[in-house]
């Protein structure tokens, strides 16, 4: 019978060490995960959404108002589910109609960018690796849903639909789904294992917007600028698939709007153009416009931009800066413009309501006629204006804050 094994001075050192080694790295992977640097304050019930106001009111007064950063592509008060969500210096805030808090969640890290989609609230925050950490909560609860984490630039401009939410930065683009894993990339790609999956490495994207399976960006490559419509879900994330490219007459061209099958884009010049395009690459229509000053004072920024979209019920708009534009859904066709606007508005029944200097204008966006306007006083503010409903109240967003009016 053999001897039983017995454990040497250099057995002890060695499983001690190894011990150290793992408690080490467990306590390395707790100390600098994103949980670890954040505290979330979850609603105490589900919230019920209330659903938004079907009628028009005839008077509006400020109720309640919130702090909001500012940040790029995010130019309308967010409501996800009944729920306003402020970003208030490193926190999400949601509060409800009356502007009461629901939820909140603070992290120790900058907020580079919120969206809404699937229920859910998707902020991006800045890390050592760049905006590059997601996290997903639902918004009824304030519940943690989903994380993401990766390497990504220092600043970039969400991106959002009701299908997708993103980022994108002059290098780079890229789209989740709702479990936040990367449907598709675009641009350039850290640590690269694979040559020639991207189509155009190198090039500068300038804009992007996307609905449904349709991704459209503007691109800048060695002197020429494009517009490119890609599958937004493509068989292999890392190589996307462009479906169409046409090249633009002008560098300052930005893409201002996205249909399931077209793209509509803003061309700068002497005389500026709309020009629509399906993804077979066919010309739709092709329309003189006043310059863009949001656009045009872009135009040789080295930032991509996401224009200030919105969408109604039977329209799509865009605010150029100093005018709305209701867009027709499928072939993104300009059906009128609001010359008054000053900033994007919201759908209330089978009305528009839109900000104007004044107060609050009234569309029958049949029509295309000015009903009433219902005053309302914002004492200095001045700029862009934008409108959002949560339940009954009528969100304003000015500049750093938003205002519930009821």
């Amino acid at each position: 019978m053999s001897a039983p094994l017995r454990r040497t001075r250099g057995d002890l050192i060695a499983t001690g060490a190894i011990t150290a080694v793992c408690l080490m790295a467990v306590g390395g992977v707790w100390a600098t995960a994103p949980i670890r640097s954040s505290h979330l304050t979850p609603a105490a019930t589900e919230y019920v959404n209330p659903g938004p106001r079907t009628s028009v009111p005839d008077q509006l007064s400020p109720a309640w108002s919130r702090p909001d950063v500012p940040l790029p592509g995010s130019r309308q008060p967010l409501v996800v589910d009944g729920l306003v969500i402020s970003v208030e210096d490193r926190s999400l805030v949601a509060v409800d109609p009356s502007g009461s808090e629901v939820w909140r969640y603070d992290r120790d890290l900058d907020v580079c960018a919120v969206a809404a989609a699937w229920g859910e609230v998707v902020a991006t925050y800045r890390s050592n690796a760049g905006c590059g950490d997601v996290v997903s909560i639902k918004a009824s609860t304030g519940q943690y849903d989903d994380t993401r984490s990766s390497l990504a630039p220092d600043e970039v401009v969400g991106i959002s639909s009701n299908d997708r939410v993103g980022t994108v930065a002059p290098e780079r683009l890229e789209l989740w789904r709702s479990d936040l894993v990367r449907t598709v990339e675009y641009g350039e790609v850290e640590g690269i294992q694979e040559p020639n999956l991207q189509p155009n490495p190198g090039c500068q994207i300038t804009s992007a917007l996307t609905r449904t399976e349709l991704l459209a960006i503007t691109d800048f490559c060695d002197g020429s600028t494009w517009l490119r419509l890609l599958d937004a879900t493509p068989e292999e994330s890392r190589k996307p698939e462009v479906l169409h490219e046409t090249l633009l007459s002008s560098p300052g061209a930005r893409v201002i709007a996205v249909a399931q099958e077209a793209a509509a884009v803003y061309v700068p010049g002497d005389t500026p153009r709309l020009i629509g395009v399906d993804k077979e690459g066919t010309k739709l229509w092709d329309r003189d416009v006043p310059s863009s000053p949001l656009i045009d004072a872009a135009a040789d920024s080295t930032a991509a931009i996401a224009p200030v979209v919105a969408d109604l019920p039977h329209h799509m708009t865009w605010f150029d800066g100093e005018r709305l534009y209701l867009l027709q859904p499928s072939t993104l066709e300009v059906a009128f413009i609001i010359e008054e606007a000053i900033g994007p508005g919201v759908a209330v029944g089978d009305r528009l309501l839109v900000p104007v200097d004044d107060g609050i204008a009234v569309y029958d966006w049949e029509a295309g006629a000015m009903e009433k306007t219902i005053p309302v006083d914002r004492g200095t503010v001045d700029g862009m204006v934008s409108l959002n409903v949560a339940g009954d109240a009528v969100v304003e967003k000015r500049g750093d804050s938003l205002v519930g009016l009821n």
